[in-house]
């Protein structure tokens, strides 16, 4: 299975800690490709069916549900835990990701 930067994957996130997002999930991969290509672990962040509009999450609509990515849950996580491929972003989806990124962790 090929993991890309934006692609959207099923994850498994258990087991987890206290307020981490838990359970299998979709998940966005926001590691660079380089990084995925050459490590055995991926920076994704998990989605959610239901959020509340925090400056961190990002309303999206795959698979004719509508979701949330949550910026403020990036992880690290090993590969072994990517179940399957989903979907991928759009390039709208991902300027705003980016942006929220930027916004959050560069300024």
């Amino acid at each position: 299975m090929e993991l890309t930067q934006y692609s959207i994957v099923l994850v498994n996130l258990d087991p987890t800690i206290g307020s981490e997002i838990k359970k299998t999930r979709p998940c966005v991969i926001i590691s660079p490709d380089e990084m995925n290509k050459h490590l055995q672990t991926l920076i994704i962040a998990p989605m959610t069916s239901q959020s509340k509009n925090y400056p961190t999450r990002i309303e999206v609509k795959h698979n004719q549900k509508n979701g949330w990515i949550v910026l403020d849950q990036i992880r690290t996580i090993d590969k072994q835990r990517v179940l399957k491929s989903l979907d991928k972003l759009t390039e709208k989806e991902i300027a705003k990701v980016k942006l929220i990124i930027k916004e959050t962790f560069v300024d």
